[in-house]
């Protein structure tokens, strides 16, 4: 943030705001640094999976054969919803037992991360500087951004872990040689010289599909994070035109991204069951 007790520029709020809590306490100057680790990322995406995985053994233990509470019915009808689409796409019953409860998973999981762009963009910042201060820390330097799924470190992660399951389903499936022969002769057919163009076209595939799927969440709930940020900063005109149209924009922008972060899980789901599904099928 700005130095000499004077509040930060636009572009100071902006980039303070956009920068991540590292192993490095310092913005990363590189693109791509593998030594560096998004400490609040890894916090927020984790305590978030572990209320996930709380909320669904909760429902599961607490479930009764009599009339359902409120949240036994909502976990119900999702739990209904998810089945239906994994039953439309993953053929296999047996490989179902996996990609349904995964897939659900994956559907709470990341809507609880989204969710985490809902919070007033300067609550927990704010709250962190604090703390940090308290510590003797400068806070300044005190970074944190709330919102995993606007890391790409994170939803790239995630789309990878579903390019794993990918593979070991094309394996289980189809056997070692028969998902060896299916990259080397799809799409355009067994002959010899068609080989490399198979080949290169199945890891251009695997790539785009990986890359896309990680990409796509990361960048709807990215422009949904900066959209609140520059929401903020009408706020802070010090006027009344601009505090009024900080709640407006802000009131209006927020209910129109609860649609988006329930859209996105959603598209995120669907696409790691239609992945898993493709996994099974020959070419």
């Amino acid at each position: 943030m700005a130095a000499s007790g004077q509040g930060p520029t636009a572009s100071e709020y902006v980039i303070h705001h956009l920068t991540h809590l590292n192993t490095l306490g310092r913005p990363q100057e590189s693109l791509v640094d593998f030594s560096v680790f998004h400490l609040d990322t890894l916090f927020f995406s984790i305590s978030l999976g572990v209320l996930t995985v709380w909320l669904l053994y909760r429902a599961a233990r607490h479930a009764t054969s009599g009339v359902p509470g409120r949240f036994q019915n909502f976990v119900e009808m999702l739990v209904e919803m998810v089945n239906e689409q994994a039953k439309g796409v993953v053929h296999d019953p047996e490989s179902r037992k996996f990609a349904a409860p995964l897939a659900l998973t994956v559907f709470v999981w990341i809507f609880w991360m989204n969710f985490m762009d809902l919070i007033p963009v300067d609550l927990l910042p704010r709250i962190w500087e604090g703390i940090y201060a308290a510590a003797g820390g400068d806070p300044h330097h005190a970074y944190l951004r709330v919102v995993p799924t606007a890391d790409l470190n994170a939803t790239l992660g995630m789309s990878v872990a579903v390019l794993l399951i990918t593979l070991y389903y094309n394996l289980k499936i189809k056997g070692v040689g028969g998902w060896l022969h299916e990259l080397f002769t799809a799409p355009f057919g067994n002959h010899p010289l068609l080989y490399p163009v198979n080949f290169a076209m199945q890891i251009v595939e695997y790539i785009a599909k990986t890359v896309s799927h990680g990409m796509r969440l990361f960048g709807n709930l990215y422009a949904g994070e900066l959209i609140f940020i520059l929401i903020a900063l009408l706020g802070g005109t010090a006027t009344v035109f601009g505090f009024i149209g900080h709640v407006i924009a802000g009131s209006i922008w927020a209910i129109f991204h609860i649609l988006i972060i329930v859209l996105q899980a959603f598209i995120f789901m669907m696409l790691t069951l239609i992945y898993i599904g493709q996994a099974h099928e020959s070419h």
